[in-house]
C-alpha cells in the first residue's frame, strides 16, 4: 500500500568559500550558538536586576559575540576557524582534512573574514541596542 519513503539528505562535500563544515560540526555551532544567547540573555536580566550603568551594560558584547559566531557559521555551513587554518570536515567530529589548493584556502580565508565581520556587526549592534536601553 503506501511504503515509507527516506529521503537521504546528504550534506554537501568542500565547496572552497562556500562549505566546509558537515552536519555534526553544524549542530556544534548551533549548540555554541545557542549556548552564548542563553549567556546573554542571563547577563541581559543580571545588568537589568542590578540597574547596571551605562559603561557596564557593554559587558554583554563578549556572550552575544559567542551567539551571534555560532548562528553565523551554522547558518552559512562554514567554520571561521577552519577557514582560517586551511581545513575542513564532512566527517565525524575530530576528523578534519587540509585544503591543499591555494585559490581554495584564499576564498575560506576571505569566507572566514566576512563571518568574522558579520558576526562582530551583528554583536555590536546588539550590544549597543542594550547600552541605550532605558532601565
Amino acid at each position: 500500500m503506501f511504503g515509507s519513503t527516506k529521503m537521504n539528505l546528504k550534506m554537501p562535500d568542500y565547496i572552497a568559500g562556500t562549505c566546509n563544515i558537515g552536519v555534526g560540526e553544524i549542530r556544534r555551532r548551533q549548540l555554541v550558538a545557542i549556548l552564548g544567547s542563553v549567556f546573554s540573555v542571563v547577563t541581559l536580566v543580571g545588568l537589568i536586576a542590578a540597574h547596571a550603568p551605562y559603561g557596564a551594560r557593554f559587558t554583554i558584547f563578549a556572550p552575544l559575540m559567542v551567539a551571534s559566531t555560532g548562528w553565523v557559521q551554522s547558518r552559512k555551513k562554514f567554520c571561521l576557524a577552519f577557514g582560517f587554518m586551511g581545513t575542513f570536515n564532512f566527517g565525524s567530529l575530530g576528523s578534519i582534512a587540509r585544503v591543499s589548493d591555494p585559490a581554495s584556502r584564499a576564498q575560506d580565508r576571505a569566507t572566514a573574514i566576512r563571518i568574522l565581520l558579520q558576526s562582530l556587526a551583528i554583536a555590536i549592534v546588539l550590544t549597543l541596542i542594550v547600552g541605550v536601553l532605558p532601565f
